[in-house]
Order: C-alpha cells, then sequence, then structure tokens
C-alpha cells in the first residue's frame, strides 16, 4: 500500500524551508536536510496532485547509486538515517523517515553535468535541425534513440524557473573553469557508464541523465539526486526501437494527460485523476524494484 503523500514539510520549530520544485532544504549551518517530497512537476509547472512515495524512491534510489559508485567519487552524504538528524526531524519522522539526506554543505557548481548515450529528447531536436548536440558534432543519418558511439557530456545551465538551457563545453569552462570542469565531466561520464552497464543487466536502458557536483573542503562531491527517474531516461530494453521514442519509467503518464487536456500551460495545472497518479507511481516504484532488487521502500 503507497504511504500518504507527502506535498511538502513544516517544522515548527525552524523558518519553512527552501522550497525548490520537488524538495524541502532546511539549512543547518555547515549542513543540510534534502527532502524528496511528493511533489512532481510537468511544464515547468509543480502539479497540485502529489504522486505517493516518490520521494521515498528518488532518496532511495540515489542511497543505492552512491554506494554502487562510491570507488569513482565520493558524495555529500552524511547520513540517511533519521537517528543522525536534529531532534526536531526525529519527532516529525512520518514528514522525513525515508525521503530525507543530511548532507555536507558544498558549494555548488552552476551548471548541470549531462551526460547522453542516446539521441533523445532535446538532443535529438538539435541533431535534426544542425547535425551536433551541444555544439558536439555527430554522425549523418542517425535516428532517434539511436545508441551514441561513445557517451557525450553536454552540459546545460540551471533554471530555478523553467527549462534548464544547453550550454556548449567551452560556455561551461567560463562558468566554473576548465580544470574544474574537465575533472568533473569525466567523473560523471565514467558514474554514467556505471550507472548503464548496471541498469542494462536489470533489462533497463540508461538513455541519459544529469549529475549535480560540489566542493567541499577543497574535495569535488557528487551531490543532489543520483541516477532517478526524476534526473534521468530510463528505458525498458525489451520495448526498445531506434527510430521511435521508447517509454520511459518516470512522469510521462502526467505529461500525456497535462497535454491531452484544456490547459494552457501558461496558469496553474489543472490536479490530477487518481488513475494518472496510480500509474505514475506504479512507474516510479518499477523502476526502483527494478534497479535495486527491493520490492519494497
Amino acid at each position: 500500500m503507497p504511504s500518504p503523500a507527502l506535498h511538502e514539510t513544516h517544522l515548527p520549530e525552524r523558518q519553512p524551508p527552501h522550497r525548490g520544485k520537488v524538495r524541502d532544504i532546511y539549512d543547518l549551518g555547515d549542513s543540510l536536510v534534502i527532502v524528496a517530497t511528493d511533489r512532481i512537476s510537468a511544464y515547468d509547472w509543480v502539479n497540485p496532485t502529489p504522486i505517493p512515495d516518490k520521494g521515498k524512491v528518488l532518496t532511495q534510489l540515489s542511497l543505492f547509486w552512491f554506494e554502487q559508485v562510491a570507488d569513482i567519487v565520493d558524495n555529500h552524504l552524511i547520513s540517511a538515517d533519521l537517528a543522525d538528524f536534529p531532534e526536531d526531524f526525529q519527532k516529525h519522522a512520518d514528514q522525513f523517515e525515508g525521503r530525507s539526506m543530511l548532507v555536507r554543505k558544498c558549494e555548488m557548481y552552476a551548471i548541470e553535468f549531462v551526460v547522453r548515450g542516446y539521441l533523445a529528447g532535446s538532443g535529438w531536436k538539435e541533431y535534426q535541425e544542425q547535425g551536433t548536440v551541444c555544439g558536439i558534432p555527430l554522425p549523418a543519418g542517425l535516428r532517434e534513440s539511436d545508441k551514441l558511439e561513445t557517451p557525450i557530456f553536454t552540459p546545460a545551465t540551471k533554471a530555478t524557473d523553467g527549462h534548464d538551457i544547453n550550454i556548449t563545453r567551452e560556455e561551461a569552462a567560463d562558468v566554473i573553469g576548465k580544470d574544474a570542469l574537465d575533472k568533473a565531466a569525466d567523473i560523471a561520464i565514467r558514474v554514467y557508464e556505471r550507472g548503464r552497464d548496471i541498469a542494462g543487466e536489470k533489462g533497463i536502458i540508461l538513455c541519459d541523465t544529469k549529475f549535480e557536483f560540489g566542493v567541499h573542503n577543497g574535495q569535488l562531491l557528487l551531490a543532489d539526486e543520483v541516477l532517478t527517474p526524476d534526473s534521468s531516461r530510463f528505458w525498458p530494453a525489451d520495448e526498445y526501437r531506434p527510430g521511435s521514442s521508447p517509454p520511459s519509467f518516470d512522469k510521462q503518464y502526467v505529461r500525456d494527460w497535462l497535454s491531452a487536456a484544456e490547459w494552457d500551460r501558461n496558469s496553474p495545472p489543472p490536479p490530477l485523476p487518481d488513475d494518472v497518479v496510480e500509474k505514475t507511481r506504479e512507474k516510479y516504484m518499477e523502476a526502483f524494484t527494478r534497479l535495486t532488487g527491493k520490492s519494497s521502500l
């Protein structure tokens, strides 16, 4: 049975957290508590209807992947055990259990580290128009969803509202410096390849993903969420057909329903019907179960 959906967190003893599209973030001074709520966004709007257990899936998958890639790069996690959190978080465990991480506060790089192993999304759109992805020339004649010869790093800006914007490697270097970019980009590709290989063993294709990195006491750390359905495009391998767009383990049911609804995308979106909520939760849970081998959160 799904747990009650959590739209946002509240702690009477603290100032309200910074609320992103999905996460509530509490600043503890030299550390943060990052809470993945059950909010879901589509077309740059947060929907009023949360998806039960979605935040737990995002957190538990990130914890799984932190362990899988620990030999490649360290991460910002201090603990996901509420016993290690301040007492007021423990007193309100119903809001935080299973969906929260106590992490080191990093100086975050102001770009997204996107790695693509297949031609899809905005990369496919640019390729059709220019034969490139983020300025990187690709061979002629590729089809939508074709596997690339080698994964490519395609940075993007971080957008607090709206879409992230693809930029070139040179533009990214101007933002954080070439040496920092080269080091983090190399690690991003290695983490993608590890995730691709592990997911592939579970019958899942990792099409593309985005990572965030920060620096803590001079050390580069992998931060935020890692290889989740919100940050990655996962495809079922048995439904993969080059030349088409495979179904994905994410919010596709939400996007499809909103696309068919009488909604102008310029005003708050309508609430989701129960069947869309249920199907979307099932997709997130299926990704979690297939990737981790665990049947429950």
